[in-house]
Order: C-alpha cells, then sequence, then structure tokens
C-alpha cells in the first residue's frame, strides 16, 4: 500500500495504514468527510458568533478565549490518538475553536474599526475563496501532491511552526519577533510567506482525504478528515487575517 504524508499535523501516513481492517468496515467517502466537515463548520460558525456577540456587548471573553484555546488544543491531541471517538470529539473541537476564533476576530475587528474597517470579514471572504481555489487546482490536477512537493511542504510547515514555538519563548521574555507582528516590508512578506504554505497544505489535505477514500478507511475516518481540513483551514484564516493587520498599519 502507497504511503502519503500531509503538512497537517493531524494527517500522516500511518493514518492509512490499516487497510486489511478497513475492508471489513462501511468505507470512508469524500462526500461523507465534506457532509461532516459542514456539520463541524456549522457548529464553528454559531459558537463564534455567540463569543462575537457577548465582545460586542462589551463582555470580557478573552478568559474563554484563551481557554477554547487551551481545550482546542488538548482535543486535537487526543483526537490524534483517538481516531475512533471522531463522532463526539470532532464537533466539540468545532464549538471550541468557534470560541476562539469569535474571542480573535472581534478582537481584530475592534483594533481596525478605523484604519481597515470590515478586515474581519474581508479575512473570512478571502480565506473561503483560497479553499475553493485551491480545491479547484487540485481537482482539475494543475497542482499534484507529489512526494517531492510533500517534503517540501511539510519541511516549511514544520519550519514555521517551529519559529512560532521559538517566538512564544522569546515573548514570554518581553522579546517580540519583528517578523510576526509587525508591519514592515519583511514582516508582511513573511506573512504572505506563511499564508502560501498554509494554503498548499490543503492540497495535501484534499490528497490524503481521496487516498483515504480510495483505499476503503473505515466511516469514522471521515470525521478525522473533516477535522483535519479544519485545522488547516482554521490556521489560514488566522495567518490571512495576521496579513490584513499588517497591511493595515502601513497605511
Amino acid at each position: 500500500m502507497a504511503l502519503f504524508k500531509s503538512g497537517n499535523p493531524t494527517l500522516s501516513e500511518k493514518v492509512f495504514e490499516r487497510g486489511i481492517e478497513w475492508q471489513q468496515a462501511d468505507a470512508m467517502t469524500e462526500r461523507g468527510t465534506l457532509n461532516k466537515f459542514g456539520l463541524m463548520l456549522i457548529l464553528l460558525l454559531a459558537s463564534a458568533s455567540l463569543t462575537w456577540k457577548a465582545a460586542a456587548e462589551g463582555t470580557n471573553v478573552m478568559p474563554y478565549v484563551i481557554g477554547a484555546a487551551i481545550f482546542g488544543f488538548i482535543i486535537a491531541i487526543v483526537f490524534t490518538f483517538k481516531k475512533t471517538w471522531g463522532a463526539a470529539l470532532a464537533p466539540i473541537y468545532a464549538l471550541a475553536e468557534g470560541v476562539f476564533l469569535g474571542g480573535i476576530s472581534a478582537y481584530y475587528n475592534y483594533a481596525f474599526e478605523k484604519t481597515a474597517p470590515g478586515i474581519v470579514m474581508q479575512a473570512v471572504g478571502l480565506t473561503f475563496g483560497v479553499v475553493i481555489a485551491m480545491f479547484a487546482l487540485y481537482r482539475f490536477g494543475v497542482i499534484k501532491a507529489t512526494q517531492r512537493f510533500k517534503t517540501i511542504i511539510i519541511t516549511a510547515t514544520a519550519g514555521i511552526a517551529i519559529f512560532y514555538l521559538i517566538a512564544m519563548v522569546l515573548r514570554m521574555f518581553g522579546v517580540d519577533m519583528p517578523m510576526i507582528h509587525e508591519g514592515s516590508t519583511i514582516g508582511i512578506a513573511f506573512s504572505v510567506f506563511v499564508v502560501a504554505i498554509a494554503a498548499l497544505n490543503l492540497i495535501l489535505d484534499f490528497d490524503l482525504i481521496e487516498q483515504g477514500a480510495k483505499q476503503g478507511a473505515p466511516k469514522y475516518m471521515e470525521w478525522y478528515g473533516a477535522f483535519a481540513l479544519m485545522v488547516t483551514i482554521v490556521w489560514l484564516y488566522l495567518e490571512i487575517l495576521r496579513l490584513l493587520a499588517k497591511l493595515a498599519d502601513r497605511r
């Protein structure tokens, strides 16, 4: 059986190694994965809307945002090792991410309401536009998930993750990384690069989901595929939002 890799940390070749056992279960399908992703998206938008509304009414939502971020991270770790729990974990993860994104979006909306009104809606629109464009490029074979392509994207994604981790540690000691937070030319170029890598991770996710369906992965893997896709899209949205904020700072 061929092995498949993804830059998304929730997807790896080990996910699809148990093909013999899977043949005895209901098979995973691309449509089923899409349906489950749609449900997760609805849950995410619902909780994000509630958090946004609470923030707009003057409620301090940051404790909930931080709590949701930590809780979502824990759920993601558990889900990685307990894929059969997808029907329960995936919806919970979507709700947690909605609280997190709703709070973060409300913060950006307030911070840039004068210099960049509508920044959140722009980020949402661009995110969905990128997702649709990348899916079209993948579906029509314009961009193919070759082994070399996967290696490059995985390496770049790992490099970004390490860079962010170092930046978080340095910030604890009062040191900020200009590339991450400032709207300088190099800061904007860095954000454009990260957005591009996040977008290209979608190609790996689409490919892995397709291969899982072709190889007869079990039905519960639809939840895992939907969850993994949401992880990438959330990352993409946050990076686009950060890029728009940097561009607004230069005006």
